[in-house]
């Protein structure tokens, strides 16, 4: 196996899903609009700043989820994907999933936002593996909990580990394509770590190790 993997937000897609979500229930009137930009804008910073609670923003970012039945969100989900989703992937990214499927590598997104947001989202991409962090699920209904290690920071490195486990293989070869200086800890650990519209800390230890660094924020459209 050769294993190609992929950052989703600010990465692949130009914008972050977790928040674009957010904004699209707040639009629908699914959630207090002012609370979401409040409460986003406060993590959005912890993250930037690298010091974000990943446990509490979980809380925070899974509680609509836990609040309405799986009907509702699965058709908001759908109208999220078209509406917000689709013109925010820029052709660019398609080039470069196209490049690494036409060289026979397996296509790995691994992100920190839930499976519930990303996995249409992948097949969109026609990305056939997804790691995630999981919303747990009990009786056809979101709890608001996460199941396992969230896959941020060092528990990316978990996930990913155990999931090749499962699939009984070892990478011969790996690529990790991220925009965010938290996920240094596993581009420290692949044989290309790939710099994406880079934020300004990961540019410069980019710089430092002689990392190549890629932009790919070509927007088919605009969305909100």
């Amino acid at each position: 196996m050769k294993l190609a993997l992929f950052d989703l937000d600010h990465t692949l897609l130009d914008g972050d899903s977790d928040s674009l979500w957010g904004r699209f229930l707040a639009r629908e009137g699914v959630v207090d609009a002012a609370e979401y930009a409040r409460e986003g804008a406060r993590y959005m910073a912890a993250y930037r700043a690298g010091n974000l609670d990943i446990h509490e923003f979980l809380e925070f970012g899974l509680r609509p989820l836990k609040d309405h039945p799986r009907e509702k969100l699965e058709a908001w989900r759908c109208r999220f994907l078209v509406e917000c989703v689709r013109p925010r992937i820029p052709e660019a990214a398609r080039e470069l999933l196209g490049r690494h499927r036409g060289l026979g590598h397996t296509l790995t997104i691994i992100t920190a936002t839930n499976r519930f947001i990303t996995t249409p989202i992948a097949a969109e991409l026609d990305v056939p593996h997804l790691l995630a962090t999981e919303p747990e699920e009990r009786d056809g209904r979101y709890t608001g909990r996460v199941v396992g290690t969230p896959c941020f920071r060092e528990g990316k490195i978990l996930k990913l580990e155990a999931w090749l486990a499962t699939q009984g293989v070892a990478p011969q070869e790996t690529w990790f394509y991220s925009d965010s200086h938290n996920d240094l800890p596993l581009l420290s650990r692949v044989n290309h770590p790939v710099a994406v519209n880079p934020d300004e800390t990961l540019a410069r230890v980019a710089a430092e190790r002689g990392w190549p660094t890629l932009s790919l924020r070509r927007r088919a459209a605009s969305a909100a």
